[in-house]
């Protein structure tokens, strides 16, 4: 595989990624990479990186649902509000992924997040927004970046605030997701906004 586009049942190019179900190619073309604002969709996101960590990407996709109801829809007062109880219904719940520290974290970071006057935290991760024009398209996946400085600056601040879970790696991944890089390759049909039908 040369790591360029691939056509997909359609006949348009796509990220080889997107390809391998159906879940992936609704979520490239309709969610990844396009601009995610709110604190608390921007929570969700976070939560779902760190989820993420160490497992697949459709390991969590396939559990989203169970993660926002598991989370109160990623609500930041709510979750905030958790208690013990809460916490120890999280650790049973077949829905999510029942990683212990992951939870913690969730419910620490809500805690922290509550605290923040509305709007920060989506100002705070879209700071670290890079120039699209100085970020050439990737014609490859070896194009693409795991980690990039601004990636490695948004993680050290938001641990800098209390935030716990969160790398440069996944800030990285979260970036992706947000729209605030468009790491759609350069052939992509989904590259600058999405896929119409």
């Amino acid at each position: 595989m040369s790591g360029g586009t691939e056509a997909a049942a359609d006949g348009r190019p796509r990220c080889p990624w997107g390809l391998s179900t159906e879940d992936y190619l609704t979520y490239h073309d309709t969610e990844w990479g396009r601009p995610v604002h709110g604190d608390d969709a921007l929570f969700e996101r976070l939560c779902l990186e760190a989820f993420q960590s160490g497992l697949s990407w459709l390991t969590i996709l396939r559990r989203r649902e169970g993660f926002r109801s598991a989370f109160a829809g990623f609500s930041i007062p709510k979750v905030a509000e958790f208690t013990d109880t809460d916490r120890e219904r999280l650790l049973a719940d077949e829905g999510i992924i029942r990683n212990r520290a992951k939870v913690d974290a969730t419910l620490a970071n809500a805690r922290e997040l509550a605290g923040w006057a509305e709007g920060e935290l989506d100002e705070l991760i879209w700071s670290y927004a890079p120039d699209a024009a100085d970020r050439p398209a990737p014609r490859t996946l070896a194009d693409v970046p795991a980690v990039t400085p601004e990636s490695t600056a948004l993680a050290k601040d938001l641990k800098k605030r209390g935030l716990r879970f969160i790398g440069p790696t996944t800030a990285y991944a979260l970036m992706q997701a947000c729209g605030l890089v468009d790491d759609h390759l350069a052939d992509c049909v989904a590259r600058g906004g999405g896929v119409t039908s």
